[in-house]
């Protein structure tokens, strides 16, 4: 039977009985002992959880209308390691988003130091958990108008031990992509998945 999508309550009663912060540095791990009322209207067991915290992110995917062509980075990554034997992430222009910036600022700075490229106009596609069961990243996610002829080369902040390749392809070699399993970041495979259905009106504002 289809069912209207609902969202439950804020004030839905849940409780954390503790909050341990288990581990602190390059991000946190916080351990959390809780229940929550359950959907059947009884009150869950309690259950032991740890979700990492690292700050909220921006992900900017660069796009020049004029030339239907996309910038996308590739660095090494240390997420994949515990399941893949290959590191290197290819991925959109990203980065943290540090005290007192806004997102926008964000996607601007980052295009500046992971590509050499100036934004122009910004696009808000969404704002998302990248991955709610374990992660408090919370990431806003952007295409930006840019001009990208001559644009790629080897970027990144040295203090941050960034080692970053960009790369400028078309904007069909990037969705080709998605299904060969060269790209593997979520977030850029959404903003990618968007441009594909919104181009051609991107084409007539910004070509």
């Amino acid at each position: 039977m289809t069912q209207r999508l609902t969202v439950t309550p804020a004030a839905t009663p849940f409780e954390i009985i503790e909050d341990r912060e288990a581990y602190h540095g390059y991000g946190r791990v916080h351990q959390y002992r809780l229940t929550h009322e359950r959907y059947d209207g009884a009150t869950s067991e309690v259950m032991t959880r740890e979700v990492f915290s690292s700050g909220d992110a921006v992900v900017v995917l660069l796009y020049d209308a004029k030339r239907d062509e996309v910038l996308l980075t590739e660095q090494f990554r240390p997420g994949p390691l515990p399941r893949d034997d290959n590191p290197w992430v290819i991925e959109a222009v990203a980065g943290r988003i540090d005290k007192d910036e806004t997102p926008e600022e964000v996607a601007r700075r980052e295009a500046v130091e992971e590509a050499g490229c100036e934004v122009g106009r910004l696009i808000k596609v969404a704002e998302m958990y990248n991955s709610p069961g374990i992660f408090s990243e919370y990431v806003y996610l952007y295409v930006g108008e840019a001009c990208l002829e001559g644009a790629g080369g080897l970027h990144g902040v040295d203090d941050e031990h960034e080692d970053i390749k960009a790369m400028v392809c078309t904007r069909e070699e990037a969705a080709k992509a998605l299904g060969d399993g060269r790209l593997r970041s979520a977030p850029s495979f959404v903003l990618i998945q968007w441009l594909s259905l919104n181009h051609a009106d991107l084409q007539r504002k910004w070509g």
